[in-house]
């Protein structure tokens, strides 16, 4: 079922194209491209003096407003750092903060259950991994409803079975059928089961940030999730300026690991910023900074990402808005600031407001995706399935995102010259008033010349009016429907998931059935 790992892996990571990397392209049926390696620029939106003046000042707002750690242990660990903290208020010295920041590896790998599925993050490494959190979904039958374990279950099929996402995620969306208390066990038992790609941590709380690594331990290894990266957790600072004792637990659990945690401060601008983009990217980086420099108290040199999430409010009604131009200003002023400080950064790829697949939400998606390439994110998350500002995932939206993503890769990739000459021959054969079609080039490259989406419509009125008359939404459940009908599942070893199967059973009969 897989492309032979030298010809998914090596020439991707020597340049962008190539024949043998346009051959892994189309090779069908595929589950996984290597690490998308970017061999296009990053686009600077702003002069390095405008980089300048907002790193200052956010060094600024730390030493002189500082940052809430509201967790006793954090709080020991920044006095014995030598922080100035007055109860929960700690003020960082500039000084210490980037000595902090700067133990942070620039790139790191991310292990995944089947080596092939490994990908590397930070440097020109970019990974897209789909959506994260949704209590409802849209389903195959386009109705708005609660998820299920069993959508859940889908949501990670359909992530493994999606050639250009390189993570399965966790909780794509919630199953809200199982008490929240072991909720958990079940999330992380289906990204492990239903996917060999790497996933994400749960950071609700630290005995279920244990119960992750416990889970982690059976797959890979305990001596082996100790220190190597097999997930990513999300960690979110509440802007603003607060860090609380969930988040502070869960970055303990995690970082004492070695695993990477995504310190992202969860930003609604104008409501918990102040209205302004750039006032806004001041505050946030501020926020992240420290967060990443707590996680080096803990273990110096641990892997961690650079994160943001940042939208604009709807100053009319106070909802957060998605794919807006300042949403994509911000992420290339965070994306310089993340070189500044040679941090793996993450942002969110294809979030939106829009309640449909429709066309809202591909011009929403598509201002945040270009922006998120071109500003050179390595953590490209959110990048399938998300609707509704979030709390929907869409079975269609899922299956088209996962589309374009392919579209996205091969953008980034950059251009090829690699059959350039024969290119140029093939002019020389066929000369004045003939056609492409029937000479040796084409027959070569056809497959791989150009991007070909299945979803997408570009036959003739009469053709597409023949075929139905669908519309895109439509295509994309057809598309979600008969790729689960071609899921095959990646097999646990017997004895792994026998060791998962008695792991949530010993947890729950321990865990209560609701949160007293």
């Amino acid at each position: 079922m897989n492309a032979p790992a030298a010809e998914m892996t090596e020439p991707t990571h020597r340049r962008g194209g190539g024949r043998l990397g346009r051959k892994a392209l189309r090779s069908a049926p595929v589950t996984s491209f290597p690490t998308l390696v970017r061999q296009i620029p990053v686009y600077e939106i702003v002069p390095d003096e405008a980089v300048e003046l907002i790193h200052e000042e956010s060094l600024k707002i730390l030493e002189e407003v500082g940052c809430e750690f509201r967790d006793d242990e954090a709080i020991a660990l920044w006095k014995a750092a030598g922080a100035d903290v007055k109860e929960t208020r700690v003020r960082i010295d500039r000084a210490l903060l980037m000595e902090l920041v700067s133990k942070v590896p620039p790139e790191f790998t991310l292990n995944a259950r089947n080596p092939e599925r490994t990908v590397r993050v930070g440097g020109k490494n970019s990974i897209f991994v789909p959506m994260y959190g949704a209590p409802y979904v849209r389903d195959l039958d386009n109705k708005r409803r609660y998820g299920t374990l069993a959508d859940l279950n889908n949501f990670h099929k359909l992530a493994y079975m999606a050639p250009a996402l390189h993570s399965s995620s966790s909780i794509i969306c919630e199953p809200m059928e199982i008490p929240v208390p072991k909720r958990h066990l079940h999330i992380i038992h289906s990204a492990l089961k239903h996917s060999d790609k790497p996933f994400m941590g749960i950071v609700t709380s630290k005995e279920r940030a244990e119960d992750t690594m416990a889970m982690a331990g059976i797959v890979f290894g305990e001596e082996f999730v100790r220190d190597n990266p097999v997930l990513v957790a999300i960690t979110n600072c509440n802007s603003p300026l607060v860090w609380d004792a969930t988040m502070l637990d869960a970055m303990r659990v995690y970082a004492r690991h070695n695993q990477p945690l995504i310190l992202a401060p969860f930003a609604l601008c104008g409501a918990s910023t102040s209205a302004s983009a750039v006032g806004a990217v001041a505050q946030v980086n501020a926020e992240a900074l420290a967060g990443v420099a707590f996680t080096q108290l803990i273990r110096p040199g641990s892997p961690q990402i650079y994160g943001q999430f940042m939208v604009t409010v709807d100053m009319k009604t106070g909802a957060p808005m998605g794919g807006t131009p300042e949403a994509a200003q911000m992420m290339y002023l965070m994306g310089a600031l993340a070189r500044k400080y040679k941090l793996p950064w993450r942002t969110s790829g294809f979030h939106v407001g829009s309640k449909l697949n429709d066309a809202q939400a591909g011009y929403e998606a598509n201002m945040l995706m270009h922006a998120a390439i071109l500003a050179g994110a390595n953590y490209i998350w959110h990048s399938a399935g998300w609707l509704e500002a979030g709390l929907t995932c869409g079975y269609s939206k899922f299956a088209t995102d996962c589309e374009q993503l392919v579209g996205w890769y091969k953008y980034a990739g950059g251009v090829p010259f690699d059959d350039f000459k024969e290119a140029m021959a093939a002019i020389r054969e066929v000369g004045p008033q003939g056609h492409f079609l029937g000479t040796q080039h084409t027959l070569e490259h056809f497959e791989s010349a150009f991007f070909m989406p299945s979803i997408m419509d570009f036959n003739s009125f009469e053709q597409w009016t023949a075929e139905g008359a669908k519309d895109h939404d439509t295509r994309g459940l057809e598309k979600a429907r008969n790729m689960l009908a071609d899921y095959q599942e990646p097999k646990l070893d017997e004895g792994i998931a026998e060791g998962l199967k008695d792991l949530i059973a010993r947890r729950e009969e321990k865990l209560p059935d609701s949160v007293s």
